[in-house]
């Protein structure tokens, strides 16, 4: 944390996000086994399963990325 002692707003993004990794890809399995190296490569493979692969009911059963694309926006 970067901000003053008690500001803890600044820092609310960052720690949602770190948060839903952890309970989405982090605790929902075992790691015994797994090296360093693998591991990054699982952390890497998240953001873009979060927002490309990932299907949400909410945007009418499509990704982020889709749901971008069909208003233009990307």
């Amino acid at each position: 944390s970067m901000s003053k002692k008690g500001c803890s707003p600044d820092n609310a993004a960052c720690e949602g996000v770190f948060g839903r990794v952890k309970n989405e890809m982090f605790y929902n399995r075992s790691w015994i086994g797994v090296s360093i190296k693998e591991f990054i490569a699982y952390l890497d493979d998240y953001p873009h399963w979060y927002n490309e692969d990932r299907i949400k009911i909410t945007l009418g059963g499509m990704s982020p990325v889709e749901y971008r694309e069909s208003l233009g926006i990307m």
